[in-house]
């Protein structure tokens, strides 16, 4: 019975660690960048598309996608920002998506 036990609480640990944390912070990651968000950045949301940000409400943004062209967004659709040129220039890893391929 004793071996059950420490086998379940080994089960939960690892459970815990592969699976729990890191999805904590990577939504940590998610709530910051929403947070940093900013009128004239430009981002790509989750559906994949590109668009500059006019203006910054609660839980919308105002998605310029084209000239004349608005799209209102939620948030939390927002996959990340598209780095400036300085930025990429900085940081030559500001433009890696993650993939290894």
């Amino acid at each position: 019975m004793g071996l059950v036990v420490v086998y379940l609480v080994i089960l939960v640990a690892a459970f815990f660690f592969l699976v729990v944390r890191p999805q904590r912070r990577q939504m940590a990651s998610h709530r910051a960048l929403v947070a940093s968000l900013d009128v004239g950045d430009e981002i790509i949301t989750t559906g994949g598309i590109l668009g500059t940000i006019q203006t910054l409400e609660d839980d919308v943004v105002e998605l310029q996608v084209a000239p004349g062209v608005v799209l209102r967004i939620a948030r939390a659709a927002i996959a990340r920002k598209v780095p400036t040129d300085h930025e990429a220039i900085g940081d030559p890893d500001a433009a890696d998506d993650g993939d290894a391929g």
